[in-house]
């Protein structure tokens, strides 16, 4: 099974979300390319993807059975953003079909999206997130800041971590969407037995609305336990630290230690520059106001009471009357992330998170108000002596259009500011990100186009398979030339209908035309029941083989069953003269024949030899709905559970004399079996109905024409005109119409019209 991948809105995984969307579970797994790291935002259109990933684990079938329920499509783009409405709608599916509860579904969806990520090559980036699990969770606000200047419709959670009794730790999780909070667990506790070997339990204290958050956000507050999964591995640690203290506790003579030694004392650890390091702070602050100012040009000291105390000199520039006006930063700046109020008391809960602040336009002079407002993002840091909080920042830019829109320039932006590399290499990234999105765009057009296209050759195919055969029609389909072959037996059966010429003479061309299609789509159909090959079909005119081109040790079984079902089926065509079932006369032959493709426009696959004329000619002498029987071909099917009665001698014009048989029907097989019917609806009359439709006649008798259906002595003529014509030898009106069979001047091949 084949893995999906799942995209966020904006392209990149995302380890947590609020939203999570269907487990792309087709559920053969299709892959996408995974465009940039894990990331906590699982934004629908990841979800989505990523949902259908889950066909590894489930299976195709469930994936196409939960996306027709969920009525979702089956591709889903990387950069396309998707409602949220298609992830409820798989999730509750998913609950459905599998009886699994919702909490029970998004948990395994994190534990497999963490997998998926590690598989996708961005197990590196994520490890640097942080030395412990608290670090990590601590910084993945970070990482979708920083994801955020490509991703800029991303709509992420926030994470906020508190310390607990007995190592546990508080793990506040702040989201935009109900209810999918339990996918935080399934991540979490992936990252934790990797990243870290630690076994993680996580259960949910508290479940609200974040009265502090702006708008109606939900607030999970997990309680995380922490537990190391190899102790063996711990012990082992604990061994060789105390190893290392004994080796550095050897004593060495200050004159003996070289410089070496001094260095290999810091790399161990030894010594006050790791163990007993203490930072050495200036009694005053060696650099002038005036200074500071310019070199951090982007920067904000503000006091409990939210005055201004302090800007940089570009936030000055681009914010008239910051320090001149006594306003608050608060009237001046919205904080837009992390959503809570704008007070001390709330920053210092996110204090290890990214802040993002937005100038309100209502403070900006007219004349800027058209320009976009300005956006710091920075970190906050609380200073105790001076009872303030500096907002060290750099504008929130993600590319060079939004620096000209702010009437910015890189010079506004300090030196020493990665800001600078970040818009001109972001810049970069949104261009290849657009490519790539035009690239799926195409990628996924070709794919309808092959689909479409692997149909329409499908449809191809099947008809050329049904105007030759299956291994001949390849060969063409090659170039290669098809080698004539011989068939040293063969059956082969033609049927036409009774006085087909006098209904023509009367009838629309409509009608006949009609009449034939019926009679011959439910040939067509026993063909397939039984295993035969139909060669060719002229007016009226019907003619089938078995053991080409696939020999077949019961080639004469197929074709005598497959004419007791012809018999019937003609039962069911109506004579648009009469109103009446059309009457067929049906003839088989046994015997050798070559079979090969002639031509190079409209090929056709031809039988050639004796056996051909022979067939034609016992379905031209046969009587109407009578299966007529060569002597090779009673010889094939004797002792075989049919029941045959012998005709007797008659002149056959072109062979002389010879003894024939009638066909009566299969004493093992039911007509619903004939036909190839699954269930007996038309014909109550079980195993024997076949019986039921023809009078059994003594043997050594002929058979009579169906009007009188009386028996007549052997070589007398037959009631009837058309049996008349076929005992004096002379052709009947009927017959005249399929003279190119029953003539002797006609080749002795047939043909299949391609």
């Amino acid at each position: 099974m084949k893995i999906h991948t799942i995209y966020s809105d904006h392209g990149f995984p995302s380890l947590f979300s609020s939203q999570i969307l269907p487990t792309s579970l087709p559920i053969q797994f299709y892959s996408l390319s995974l465009s940039l790291s894990l990331s906590l935002s699982l934004s629908l259109s990841f979800s989505l993807t990523h949902f259908r990933k889950q066909t590894e684990k489930f299976g195709e079938e469930m994936w196409e059975k939960l996306r027709a329920s969920a009525e979702v499509q089956d591709a889903f783009m990387t950069y396309t953003v998707y409602d949220d409405v298609i992830t409820i709608k798989l999730i509750q599916e998913a609950c459905k079909v599998l009886d699994v509860s919702m909490e029970a579904i998004l948990k395994l969806f994190g534990e497999y999206f963490f997998k998926f990520c590690k598989m996708s090559g961005y197990d590196r980036m994520l490890r640097t997130l942080g030395g412990s699990l608290t670090e990590f969770i601590e910084n993945l606000d970070a990482l979708h800041s920083y994801l955020a200047l490509s991703y800029q419709e991303m709509n992420a959670p926030s994470f906020r971590v508190e310390g607990g009794a007995d190592g546990a730790m508080l793990l506040h999780y702040y989201s935009d969407r109900s209810g999918l909070c339990h996918i935080v667990p399934g991540i979490i506790e992936a990252v934790a037995k990797d990243f870290f070997d630690t076994d993680v339990t996580m259960s949910i204290l508290d479940m609200n609305e974040e009265v502090e958050r702006t708008g109606k956000k939900e607030h999970v507050v997990f309680l995380v336990v922490q537990k190391a999964r190899r102790q063996t591995k711990r012990a082992l640690k604990t061994t060789v630290c105390t190893m290392k203290e004994k080796y550095l506790s050897i004593s060495v003579g200050p004159e003996e230690k070289s410089h070496r030694d001094a260095k290999a004392s810091v790399v161990f650890g030894k010594g006050p520059f790791r163990d007993a390091f203490q930072p050495v702070y200036p009694e005053r602050l060696w650099i002038e106001g005036e200074v500071f100012c310019n070199a951090f040009p982007f920067h904000l000291v503000f006091d409990e009471a939210l005055r201004v105390k302090q800007a940089g000199v570009n936030i000055q520039k681009y914010i008239p009357g910051l320090l001149t006006q006594k306003f608050g930063i608060d009237e001046y700046f919205s904080l837009i992330h992390p959503q809570v109020t704008f007070s001390i008391s709330s920053i210092c809960k996110f204090i290890n998170s990214q802040f993002v602040l937005k100038a309100r336009r209502e403070m900006m002079p007219r004349a800027w108000k058209s320009q976009p407002t300005l956006k710091l993002r920075g970190q906050m840091i609380w200073m105790d002596s001076l009872e303030c909080m500096i907002f060290m920042c750099s504008p929130k830019l993600c590319s060079l259009q939004e620096l000209e829109e702010s009437k910015m320039h890189l010079s506004d932006i300090a030196p020493h500011d990665t800001t600078r590399d970040l818009i001109l290499l972001n810049q970069q990234r949104l261009a290849e990100m657009e490519l790539s999105r035009q690239l799926e765009e195409k990628k996924e057009e070709l794919r309808i186009l092959s689909k479409h296209l692997a149909i329409e050759k499908k449809k191809t195919e099947t008809l050329l398979y049904a105007m030759l055969p299956e291994h001949v029609a390849n060969q063409l389909k090659e170039g290669k030339k098809v080698a004539a072959g011989e068939f040293e037996t063969c059956t082969i059966l033609f049927s036409d209908v009774v006085t087909f010429t006098n209904i023509c003479a009367v009838c629309e061309p409509i009608q006949i035309v009609n009449m034939l299609n019926s009679m011959y789509s439910k040939f067509d159909r026993l063909t397939s029941v039984h295993e035969v090959y139909k060669v060719e079909t002229i007016g009226d005119a019907y003619m089938v083989v078995g053991g080409v081109p696939v020999p077949v040790e019961s080639h004469a079984q197929k074709v005598a069953n497959f004419a007791l079902g012809m018999r019937i089926s003609a039962e069911e065509v109506m004579n648009p003269v009469t109103g009446e079932p059309i009457q067929i006369r049906v003839g088989i032959h046994t015997g050798p024949v070559l079979a090969g493709v002639v031509g190079d426009k409209m090929p056709r696959y031809c039988l050639f030899g004796d056996t051909v004329n022979t067939a034609s000619r016992m379905e031209s002498h046969g009587l109407p709905n009578k299966v007529h029987l060569s002597p090779t071909a009673y010889r094939a099917l004797e002792n075989k559970g049919f029941d045959i009665v012998k005709r007797g001698e008659i002149e056959v014009k072109g062979k002389g004399k010879m003894t024939t048989y009638f066909l009566i029907q299969n004493l093992n097989a039911t007509e619903d079996e004939i036909m190839g019917r699954t269930t007996a609806l038309t014909h109550p009359k079980g195993k024997n109905s076949l019986l039921s439709r023809n009078r059994v006649t003594r043997p050594g008798t002929v058979l009579g024409s169906a009007a009188s259906d009386e028996a007549t002595p052997a070589g007398s003529p037959v009631a009837g005109q058309d049996s008349t014509d076929a005992a004096d030898g002379q052709p009947s009106p009927d017959q005249t119409k399929t003279s190119f069979l029953a003539s002797g001047s006609v080749p002795s091949a047939l043909c299949v019209v391609l």
